[in-house]
């Protein structure tokens, strides 16, 4: 499996944007020897997703619901969907109604465990495709939207420290995301070059058969969810200083810390 996302609405500005100084009005600050530092996170965490809806441009970062994605190209030809595609001027809205349901952070490695859940999300672009999905064979190219309903996320971010101007800074890695969904409504127009009753036809069965549909699209969705996260939480994250995040945040450069794989 191959996929490429071309986030042109996501670069990121190291070395443009101008990183808070100060402690934005948005940012509630947790002390990890608080006994309820978990739900004080999960407090802070659910203010981030408020302000990250309108985006913050006084450091680059673009509105998160309604989300703009240029281009997403797929390409995978192995299991039970084998598809050539790609979405372009893609919109995706739903993450601002973010309600987040646990916010973690490892003591030693600062990594972070959040999960999340999404009451509903729409994604709507051009869509190019030829291949199979549950082994029906697609070819079309149009408009098209998915719907994915109830969606619960899990989200593991891998963190290193790093230290600048006085301030400690945590640098995302990676992202992991597991989720499950409620439910999933599609539509994809002009397929068969038109012929409308195989078109309808197809969305039809596609939407009656949604949770294999789903399934066979986990690894899509998946590494597309971790790709847009990934770039979301580099750029915020480089711009704002983990001090204002945690309180007590301990960093030390010289010693290296293991983490379980």
């Amino acid at each position: 499996m191959h996929i490429e996302l071309f986030l042109v609405s996501i670069v990121l500005h190291y070395t443009t944007a101008e990183y808070y100084k100060t402690k934005p009005d948005f940012i509630q600050t947790c002390l990890k020897s608080d006994p309820d530092f978990d739900e004080c996170s999960r407090q802070s965490v659910q203010k981030l997703f408020h302000a990250l809806g309108p985006g913050l441009p006084e450091i680059d970062v673009p509105p998160l619901d309604p989300m703009k994605i240029p281009k997403i190209r797929i390409l995978q030809g192995d299991g039970p969907v084998n598809v050539n595609a790609a979405l372009d001027d893609v919109t995706v809205t739903g993450f601002g109604e973010t309600e987040v349901l646990l916010s973690q952070v490892d003591s030693k490695t600062y990594d972070f465990y959040t999960r999340v859940r999404v009451p509903k999300i729409r994604i709507e672009g051009t869509y190019d495709l030829k291949g199979k999905i549950l082994l029906i064979p697609l070819v079309g190219r149009g408009r098209c939207w998915f719907e994915p309903k109830n969606m619960t996320i899990d989200i593991v971010s891998d963190v290193k420290l790093y230290e600048k101007d006085d301030f400690v800074f945590f640098n995302v890695t990676s992202a992991h995301v597991k989720y499950t969904i409620g439910g999933l409504t599609l539509r994809m127009n002009n397929l068969f070059d038109g012929i409308n009753s195989l078109e309808d036809s197809t969305n039809a069965y596609l939407n009656a058969n949604w949770r294999p549909v789903s399934e066979s699209l986990r690894p899509i969705l998946s590494k597309t969810i971790e790709d847009i996260l990934l770039g979301f939480l580099q750029q915020l994250f480089h711009n704002l200083p983990g001090n204002f995040m945690i309180g007590d945040i301990k960093y030390n450069p010289s010693k290296k810390v293991d983490k379980k794989v």
